[in-house]
């Protein structure tokens, strides 16, 4: 498999009536989880299989299902969110999934372990992992008022132990911007380490507003407006692999003009993929 470009359910927010706004000529895959109900997920299945495109499922199923609870409770005990976690696997391998996407290792702020209790949530993963013959992508993801903690752990985990659990990693540039600068470290010192592991990228830019934050579509122009993170160095060093997904992760909050987006996918397959 060659590179991948790709686009997130987060750009129309897995809105049902907006599900055909995913499949666009300029992507071979669809990344999505949060379906309003089970007859959105079968209209999207079905969707899926007239078209030529590729899909994973971005953990979880259903909205309000469990989605940062597999270390520790932030809206389900651990228990249940691994319950819910399994059929999603199990579902996913049915359904022709590509892979499926779950938030891991997710801490709220710091841990007393977590190095123990990252590779126990290897272990069952790698088990369902091979139970289903699904491949499962883990990503790190920013904690309570956008703690690093989890991205850090992470990044101090031995290597050698991650090795032998067989799975791999998604990086959400948002995320890993915000953890470096809060870590006053650069981000690609936090993503280098990792770099044979990479499976799916998430693709956005931050505009803050006040205290919050969007994501906004990778562009050329924030390379030197001064205004928004460069990030070309970031994602030239991840296409050095290959067989990634670049998944668009942009949400409609910003109201982005569809030139725009194409002309940010543009800029990744030529610029920084040398796809011609």
């Amino acid at each position: 498999m060659a590179h991948k470009i790709a686009i997130s359910g987060s750009t129309i927010m897995s809105d049902t009536s907006l599900l055909h706004d995913l499949f666009i000529d300029k992507t071979s895959h669809i990344e999505i989880g949060e379906f309003e109900n089970e007859d959105a997920y079968q209209h999207f299945l079905s969707m899926v299989k007239k078209s030529n495109k590729s899909f994973g499922l971005h953990s979880p199923l259903f909205r309000n299902d469990s989605k940062y609870d597999l270390i520790e409770y932030v809206q389900y005990e651990p228990d249940k969110s691994w319950i819910q976690f399994e059929i999603e696997v199990k579902r996913m391998a049915e359904a022709g999934a590509a892979y499926i996407l779950v938030h891991f290792p997710y801490f709220q702020d710091e841990s007393k372990d977590p190095n123990s209790l990252i590779e126990e949530g290897l272990q069952r993963l790698s088990l369902l992992q091979k139970k289903y013959n699904l491949p499962i992508v883990c990503e790190p993801k920013l904690g309570m008022g956008r703690s690093a903690k989890g991205i850090e752990y992470l990044h101090k985990f031995p290597l050698s132990v991650w090795e032998k659990y067989g799975l791999k990693l998604c990086i959400d540039i948002g995320d890993y911007l915000l953890a470096a600068a809060k870590l006053s470290m650069n981000p690609l010192d936090l993503i280098q380490k990792w770099q044979d592991y990479i499976k799916v990228v998430h693709l956005h830019n931050i505009e803050f507003i006040e205290e919050k934050y969007i994501w906004i579509p990778i562009h050329p122009s924030h390379e030197s407006d001064d205004v928004y993170f460069p990030i070309k160095e970031i994602l030239s060093f991840i296409a050095k692999q290959n067989n990634i997904y670049w998944v668009l992760e942009h949400t409609p909050h910003s109201c982005p003009k569809q030139e725009f987006v194409v002309e940010g996918i543009e800029w990744l397959v030529k610029d920084i993929l040398k796809i011609e």
